[in-house]
């Protein structure tokens, strides 16, 4: 396995890194849809759930224009809100789960005196509530997110948090070809996550390192 420095800080992705999101998004994919169409926003059946998760790490705005390419701004807006209301629907009732291993890992990252933060393209909400309810708030110095940052790409949310923190070095860690832009344009080392497998097979290309798994980026750390 490859060494590097040990950071400052490691940064961290939210879907598909920390949090395994298709334990969470089949529900609310279904539920979505069906409220557009009782609405009169959307008269097409629902997009297959995968073509959601291959759009992982964008701006949701970009998924919906993506995945329902008729729609209107309204349907857009409506998606925007039912999205957020029931995810943390979903999440209070318990639904959704953390990659195996990831709260051990943080929990020994956190202990070992690195500074941990989530830079999400997601929604303001939906990162603070995931990391609430999964138990893993406490470990985190910073959660930003393109909803409450109002940012255009990773790669501004991520020089955003560098220069909130005045960060010297630190780790870009996700699984998409965003997470990987992001790190490289702010000079960051790029841990790629394998895991999740929602991209293509050149979503990772890059990366100065690969994991299998959190555990692994615990022995990454510790050299």
């Amino acid at each position: 396995m490859s060494t590097f420095d040990r950071p400052e800080a490691i940064i961290f992705d939210m879907d598909g890194t920390l949090f395994e999101t298709e334990t969470l998004l089949r529900s609310v994919h279904t539920r979505l849809f069906d409220t557009l169409r009782e609405e009169g926003l959307y008269t097409y059946e629902t997009p297959p759930i995968e073509s959601v998760l291959a759009c992982l790490g964008m701006l949701l705005d970009d998924i919906w224009r993506k995945i329902m390419p008729e729609s209107t701004e309204a349907a857009r807006k409506r998606a925007d809100e039912l999205f957020l209301q029931y995810e943390v629907e979903e999440l209070a009732a318990g639904k959704g789960s953390l990659y195996p291993g990831t709260a051990e890992t943080l929990a020994a990252l956190k202990a070992s005196g690195i500074k941990l933060f989530v830079a999400s393209n997601g929604l303001e909400s939906y990162v603070k509530e995931v990391a609430r309810y999964k138990g893993i708030a406490e470990f985190f110095d910073g959660l930003y997110s393109a909803g409450e940052y109002k940012t255009t790409s990773k790669v501004d949310l991520v020089a955003k948090l560098l220069s909130d923190h005045e960060l010297n070095s630190a780790w870009m860690v996700g699984d998409r070809s965003s997470d990987v832009e992001a790190g490289k344009r702010n000079g960051l080392i790029v841990i790629g996550c394998a895991y999740a497998g929602y991209g293509r097979d050149t979503e990772l290309d890059g990366s100065d390192a690969l994991i299998g798994s959190m555990a692994e980026l615990l022995q990454l750390a510790n050299g």
